[in-house]
């Protein structure tokens, strides 16, 4: 037996780390959108003038890092049994939970009262 038929034919990461942060940016994007769009053009006289760009910048970056968690809960995906089931479940609770605290930080001060 040689000590390349020993090695795994399977990778151990279905998807590389970058495309799950760029997956997570996006979905974080596009829920920060449905929140700042609709008050675009009708903010509130108090608000900084540019204070759409923090949310803008800070709620993706939250769902790039809950696109890592994903990326992260991997080594739990491939054990099988209730591990996979509970990988998922970690995952989506992770994601969610880095969405959500993007949102509050990034609208803090101005949409978030």
């Amino acid at each position: 037996m040689t000590q390349a038929e020993n090695l795994p034919t399977q990778p151990y990461h279905k998807f590389p780390l970058a495309k799950l942060a760029f997956i997570g940016w996006i979905i974080g994007l596009a829920v920060i959108l449905v929140f700042i769009l609709p008050v675009l053009n009708h903010s509130h006289p108090d608000w900084p003038k540019y204070w759409m760009l923090r949310p803008l910048i800070i709620t993706p970056l939250a769902g790039a890092a809950g696109g890592v968690w994903y990326y992260l809960m991997d080594f739990l995906r491939y054990q099988g049994g209730w591990k996979t089931i509970a990988a998922y479940v970690l995952s989506f609770i992770g994601f969610i939970i880095a969405i959500w605290m993007g949102i509050v930080l990034g609208l803090v001060g101005t949409m978030w009262h």
